[in-house]
């Protein structure tokens, strides 16, 4: 459907496709629970807790891909902005709390910005805000698992759509998972003035990385340990926090930092007709952040149908921005 944009911004809307209170979110969580090494999805840890826990840790000294690809974008904004000219709708993956989106209002002037989250609590907070900063943007926000499917209201214009995906989440996704998704997003770009922003993290020293996962405040600890609580909510399991430890390492040979909550003694925990028994030192595997090279994420784009790609990074080489169009 075509959608004209030259009008009136409305209140924003708000769309809900994802609800936390489904058999499937508990199948999906008792499934991961269940194997043999168990995990539980990176998506749960944002829940509106997690989501401000995740907050506190693009601020400590430690955690260097926020403010690095905030310096990469700021330090070629003027490329950035050329490159990305017919952007009309700004589709926001990931949205948190909207401040990296909004850094790119003034330059783009996007008619249309998306927020796209699957903390729907936190998300409509951040909305209200912007409304209240812009009232003259026309907002769409979508709580939406957008790892399972993207699927963009008919209200969303359909020209100029740019799809910005920062923070090097793409990483969460083993790199076919990544592929799928990538391929996801060229599919919801309906024209050729449509395209593609998205932050990667660089393989880097170990030295470096692990302590931005793991940092001397512990708030990456609180923001991992808060997934129990949020699993003991949807699954109405009884995981209690002392049991449990943070753990962050790099996985050398998969290119990729791993988290997870190891168990400080043998427990079993319970939820309706179910159980499981961990020993002490077994763990729960809560998040992979896989680090890329430049050219294989390029070359990743490529197969997922995008063209034309350019490319951005710091004087250390720690981070990337990439932009690709559709």
């Amino acid at each position: 459907m075509h959608v004209t944009l030259d009008m009136p911004a409305a209140a924003p809307r708000y769309y809900q496709t994802f609800h936390p209170d489904t058999h499937s979110v508990r199948d999906e969580l008792e499934g991961g629970l269940c194997r043999r090494d168990a995990s539980i999805a990176p998506k749960f840890l944002y829940d509106a807790l997690g989501s401000c826990l995740f907050g506190a840790i693009t601020q400590v000294p430690e955690y260097y891909p926020t403010r690095t690809e905030q310096q990469i974008m700021a330090r070629y904004a003027d490329e950035i902005a050329q490159r990305t000219s017919q952007a009309r709708v700004l589709v926001d993956l990931g949205a948190g709390d909207c401040v990296k989106a909004e850094r790119l209002f003034g330059r783009l002037r996007p008619r249309q910005y998306v927020p796209v989250d699957i903390s729907t609590e936190y998300l409509r907070g951040a909305v209200a805000r912007l409304h209240t900063a812009y009232p003259d943007l026309d907002i769409v926000a979508l709580g939406q698992d957008f790892s399972q499917t993207l699927a963009l209201p008919d209200d969303v214009g359909t020209e100029g759509r740019l799809f910005f995906y920062p923070g090097s989440s793409i990483g969460n996704w083993a790199p076919e998972q990544a592929l799928a998704m990538l391929a996801r997003i060229r599919a919801a770009c309906m024209d050729d003035g449509s395209g593609l922003l998205i932050g990667v993290d660089r393989v880097k020293s170990p030295d470096v990385l692990v302590p931005a996962y793991d940092d001397a405040l512990q708030v990456t600890a609180a923001f991992n340990r808060n997934l129990l609580l949020h699993v003991n909510r949807l699954l109405r399991t009884d995981f209690a926090l002392d049991d449990w430890r943070h753990l962050a390492c790099f996985n050398a040979e998969a290119s990729r930092m791993e988290m997870h909550l190891v168990a400080t003694r043998a427990v079993t925990v319970n939820w309706p007709g179910r159980c499981r028994i961990f020993a002490s030192g077994e763990s729960i595997h809560t998040e992979c952040s896989y680090k890329y090279q430049p050219q294989d994420f390029a070359a990743l784009l490529d197969a997922a149908g995008f063209s034309d790609v350019a490319h951005w990074t710091d004087p250390e080489g720690w981070f990337s921005v990439f932009h690709a169009r559709a």
